[in-house]
């Protein structure tokens, strides 16, 4: 093939092997470091597998495009090739953070120390060490010009070269390198100052070009940090192997992120992708509802209209269904430590509202109140959240989490929410800080809802440990796990009645 590329059809034969299951397994492909045995074809499949391992769907088709996609790149353009495998195999944006920190590993930029690294003079005392102060200034100075080209190249170089000497540490398995190793003594956060009075040189001193030359100085450190953390995992995995440093060190997707232990950047993006999830869980009920349209062989009609044929029921018979969309009550708990998992919940049953003939939402930390009012199709969630907490009635005095006594107020505050057509479902960890569970009143809800579950945050293993009530309010309501977003969607679209 002119230009000496990757044969497509051996692209596309691995990629079979790889979904049939017959390709070699990544722990073995490990084995010999970071070499690729099958080849650069074998090796895009291992990238491949690791995106899917990482919550990101890639499927024959896409890898295939990506075997063609690479028969035309100039393969020793490292940015060409992570753009053109990018337009191949994603297809949301907010995959990409996730794809590039795969790409580094499986394409890395250098094997072992960097070429040219020895060549940036890190500053030093006269006994040798290290000298931080100097350092840092050699930091600002760089961070100050244009961070592209050349600039950029001495970022990358300087940072190779910290991880390098002030990065590596002794571990029990040997020598090894740390991100927080390499950057504890420099501290670049204390170059904002300096960096803001360098950008903010020549500008006007309006507080909108402060917060621009602000903005843009804490971004320059930032994307310092993650230079230095991308090389400290490149290095990593030379050591330990690919596979295992993506297992820690590679973003996740923000629906694998697990509720109790979510970060403020995975939560915003779950509230970004709440409506593409609701739409999801949408057409999962149409789904079941054209199925349910046909409705449930009547065994009675099916035998009789069997007699013309001699017993043998050719002709099925089925029950008229009976159209009608059910009710549904969310009762939430909002405490601290599930706030996160029930705000997003909230927000994406409510916007599936055309489902349902009502949903009624009430929300609760030791007192329940409807909050079905603050929820509309423009306001942010956390603003949501903020106005739940200042304009709804959910903390009483202690102001920790009480189902028992949430559910007893429930249940005489609103005695008609709950009917023979609603669908009752509870969201919270179940930790009742060993008060009253109010077992007698959640029975009562659950013999009269049409459907009653619970879906719970927490791990499976870890219910009615503690103060945790989970084991005994899952004797009365169908318990389920669901730690994050993408099981949280699965249950939620099977279990909510058509």
């Amino acid at each position: 093939m002119p230009g000496g590329g990757p044969n497509p059809r051996a692209i596309v034969s691995a990629a079979k092997r790889a979904v049939s299951g017959s390709a070699t397994p990544s722990s073995k492909r490990e084995a010999t470091g970071l070499s690729a045995p099958h080849g650069f074809s074998g090796h895009l499949v291992g990238f491949v597998e690791a995106l899917r391992a990482r919550g990101i769907p890639v499927g024959p088709s896409e890898t295939v495009d990506a075997g063609q996609v690479v028969t035309v790149l100039d393969l020793m353009d490292r940015e060409v090739l992570r753009e053109g495998l990018a337009c191949a195999l994603l297809r949301r944006t907010s995959q990409r953070t996730t794809f590039d920190g795969l790409f580094d590993l499986w394409f890395p930029a250098a094997l072992g120390e960097r070429l040219g690294a020895e060549d940036v003079d890190i500053p030093r005392k006269p006994n040798g060490e290290v000298d931080i102060i100097e350092l840092r200034k050699m930091l600002a100075e760089l961070l100050l010009q244009d961070p592209t080209g050349e600039r950029s190249q001495q970022l990358q170089m300087l940072a190779a070269q910290m991880v390098e000497e002030m990065g590596q540490y002794q571990s029990a398995s040997g020598p090894s390198f740390s991100a927080y190793q390499a950057m504890k003594d420099l501290q670049p956060e204390l170059l904002v100052s300096k960096l803001l009075a360098g950008l903010a040189a020549g500008m006007d001193t309006s507080d909108f070009d402060s917060e621009v030359a602000r903005r843009t100085a804490r971004q320059r450190i930032k994307a310092f940090r993650g230079t230095v953390e991308a090389e400290t995992r490149r290095r990593v995995a030379e050591r330990l192997g690919r596979d295992r440093v993506a297992t820690y060190g590679v973003a996740r997707q923000a629906e694998d992120a697990d509720f109790l232990r979510i970060s403020e950047n995975e939560l915003a993006e779950l509230r970004r992708s709440s409506q593409r999830m609701a739409r999801i869980m949408a057409s999962r009920l149409a789904s079941r509802r054209r199925r349910a349209r046909r409705g449930e062989i009547d065994l009675r009609k099916t035998l009789r209209k069997s007699m013309s044929t001699g017993g043998v029921p050719v002709n099925l018979v089925t029950r008229k269904p009976r159209p009608g969309r059910p009710d549904l009550v969310l009762l939430c708990d909002i405490s601290g430590s599930v706030a996160g998992f029930s705000s997003f919940t909230m927000l994406m049953v409510n916007a599936l509202r055309e489902q349902f003939s009502r949903v009624r939402i009430f929300a609760f930390v030791d007192r329940a109140d409807e909050v079905t009012g603050l929820f509309d199709q423009v306001t942010p969630l956390d603003q949501i959240t903020r106005r739940i907490f200042t304009e709804a009635e959910v903390v009483g005095v202690e102001g920790h989490s009480d189902y028992g006594s949430a559910l007893k107020g429930f249940a005489e505050k609103w005695p008609d929410a709950v009917t023979s057509r609603t669908s009752l479902l509870i969201l919270g960890d179940a930790r009742n800080n060993y008060r009253d569970p109010e077992l007698a009143i959640l029975r009562q809800l659950a013999d009269t809802a049409k459907h009653s579950y619970w879906l719970n945050p927490e791990a499976e293993k870890m219910w009615g440990t503690g103060d945790s009530a989970a084991n005994r309010y899952a004797e009365i309501v169908e318990m389920h796990e669901c730690r994050n977003a993408r099981q949280l969607t699965t249950v939620v679209g099977r279990l909510l009645p058509v």
